[in-house]
């Protein structure tokens, strides 16, 4: 005997494995904060070096987990949120980095922020970046970043990790949770060979 479906917006978002906003819904900036435990699991499998930009720091969630962990890390953001040096536009930044790039970009700009990295960063350095796992799809993406720069290593979550509008963690998780799958792609600048994926 057949039994009718019925549930919400959320529901039917999840069960189609779907991000649950709007283009109206979606914050004006694209800030969209990252749970530090993200840190914590890249940290299982890479060291990054002990200098590190995050570049789209947002309030700060990635940058003071690195910082607890040890890490010498330069903040800044195009939006002024209360942390790190704001009003500094990546994409045009102009400069050798010579530590690592890591940060969770403002997914419509995360191509340019990739390029960006590797334009900036010094021949062996990585540049780490959490993104949703279906950055791998688009024949742009494969055609100016991918065939061109392939990631090093791309290690996806095993478990969904949460990255909420605005910050709003506790707001996030009254909702349900996440629908969308992120993964740690982890570039090398002058790296060449195959992608290795792997799971955390």
């Amino acid at each position: 005997m057949s039994k009718d479906w019925i549930g919400n917006k959320n529901s039917i978002f999840k069960t189609l494995g779907a991000s649950n906003h709007t283009d109206k819904e979606r914050e004006n900036n694209d800030f969209y904060a990252t749970d530090p435990i993200a840190i914590d699991k890249l940290l299982t499998v890479e060291k990054p070096y002990h200098k590190v930009w995050e570049c789209a720091c947002g309030k700060g969630h990635l940058s003071n987990r690195l910082r607890e962990y040890g890490y010498d890390v330069f903040s800044s953001d195009l939006i002024n949120r209360g942390y790190g040096l704001t009003t500094l536009d990546f994409l045009k930044a102009d400069l050798e980095w010579k530590g690592d790039i890591l940060t969770n970009p403002p997914y419509k700009y995360a191509k340019e922020f990739v390029l960006k990295s590797l334009e900036l960063l010094r021949e062996g350095r990585k540049a780490y970046f959490f993104l949703k796992v279906q950055f791998l799809e688009g024949k742009a993406r494969k055609r100016d970043l991918f065939d061109k720069f392939p990631p090093k290593t791309i290690y996806i979550f095993s478990e969904r990790v949460l990255c909420a509008k605005n910050a709003d963690f506790e707001g996030m998780k009254k909702g349900g949770g996440s629908a969308v799958a992120y993964a740690w792609f982890v570039w090398e600048k002058g790296y060449t060979g195959e992608t290795v994926v792997k799971w955390i």
